[in-house]
């Protein structure tokens, strides 16, 4: 099974991020840039586009989202690579 900062590519992880009411407003070569006003507040996240991450960066960036949605990082994960 391959490790999974090297499964996190924008393609999969993108169109979840797009169901939680996230919108792309700022695409760059390298990078995306994600707002959300799902839980009645902004949030902004940018997502580097490339592989693989760095486990750091992977985990900071699933923290911040799971915080956003009030939700377990462990169930994050879940849905977005379907443990």
């Amino acid at each position: 099974m391959p490790k999974i900062q090297e499964i996190f590519r924008v393609g999969s992880s993108q169109n979840y991020l797009i169901n939680n009411r996230y919108k792309v407003v700022r695409e760059t070569a390298s990078h995306l840039r994600l707002t959300s006003d799902f839980m009645g507040y902004s949030h902004h996240i940018t997502i580097p586009d490339h592989c693989p991450l760095k486990v750091g960066t992977l985990n900071n960036i699933l923290k911040d989202i799971a915080e956003y949605l009030k939700i377990p990082k462990e169930q994050l994960i879940e849905e977005l690579f379907g443990k």
